[in-house]
């Protein structure tokens, strides 16, 4: 499989131009998006250009279900973070992504997001592979509420919290470090169980029926299309793999490397929403 690369971000045109043709050539793909899709909507990503953290590690999933002080913290830092996300709109690239599907160059998109942007611009298939932030479950007897709701009762069960401001950070943290002893956490109004945001929290599976889903539709396209993702989470550069073994080609449009770059048979460093534009006017 033949490959190349574009290595100038600043030459979007050039890079929409040459994804404009990789769609030509490939005009049914499956759409696989991360952080980068997202961040022209105010949310930041969790990787540099390099795939490296640029901050320290976001919760563990097993840390959360075992510690209370774990919980307070994720719930009061959420009191800051979480609006950010809750009040952010989609961006160009989102709605860019919607109309290739309306082109029907893509029947699906898959996100690692969890933001729910691609519905709000208008995406109908959509694979939320790392679930959704919108909605809390308890991880006792499945009861589930808006998270809304719960953001609203740890503000009134914590005034003093409600006048901290803090950096924001991935997926509706934020970058509060005070003591979090007295926190006190809304637990399930049902069982008094545990309430988690519905997300795939790192260490923990993504649902079988998800990734099922999205290989079946890999398997039905005739490309990938990767978009904003540095594809250092397995979650999501397992779809690579797949489509090497299935003969599939991939693209990458990423500003910076991505674990896949050995695999690709087009690799653009370039800014997304530009780049998209571009290809969808050459389309």
């Amino acid at each position: 499989m033949s490959s190349a690369t574009l290595n100038d971000p600043a030459d979007a045109h050039q890079a929409g131009e040459a994804l404009a043709g990789f769609i030509h050539h490939h005009p049914n793909l499956m759409v696989l998006t991360g952080a980068g899709i997202s961040t022209d909507s105010g949310i930041p990503d969790y990787r540099d250009g390099e795939g490296a953290w640029k901050r320290k590690q976001p919760v563990q999933h097993q840390a959360f279900m075992e510690s209370d002080a774990v919980r307070r913290r994720y719930w009061g830092r959420s009191l800051i973070g979480w609006p950010v996300m809750r009040n952010a709109r989609p961006n160009p690239a989102h709605f860019l992504v919607a109309e290739l599907e309306r082109r029907a160059h893509t029947r699906q998109v898959v996100t690692q997001n969890v933001d729910r942007l691609h519905q709000g611009a208008g995406s109908q298939a959509v694979i939320d592979l790392h679930g959704r932030a919108d909605e809390v479950i308890c991880m006792d007897c499945g009861y589930r509420c808006p998270r809304d709701e719960v953001h609203e009762r740890c503000s009134v069960l914590n005034p003093a919290f409600t006048g901290f401001s803090a950096t924001t950070a991935p997926d509706g943290d934020a970058d509060l470090e005070v003591d979090f002893s007295d926190f006190r956490v809304a637990d399930c109004p049902r069982c008094n169980g545990i309430l988690k945001p519905d997300v795939v929290f790192f260490g923990d599976f993504v649902p079988k029926r998800r990734v099922t889903d999205a290989l079946d539709a890999l398997r039905d396209s005739d490309g990938l299309l990767v978009i904003g993702s540095s594809l250092m989470v397995y979650s999501g550069f397992r779809f690579c793999r797949y489509a090497r073994d299935w003969d599939k080609p991939v693209a990458t449009l990423n500003l910076g490397r991505t674990r896949a770059d050995a695999l690709t048979s087009l690799k653009l460093n370039a800014r997304i929403g530009e780049t998209l534009e571009v290809a969808l006017s050459a389309l």
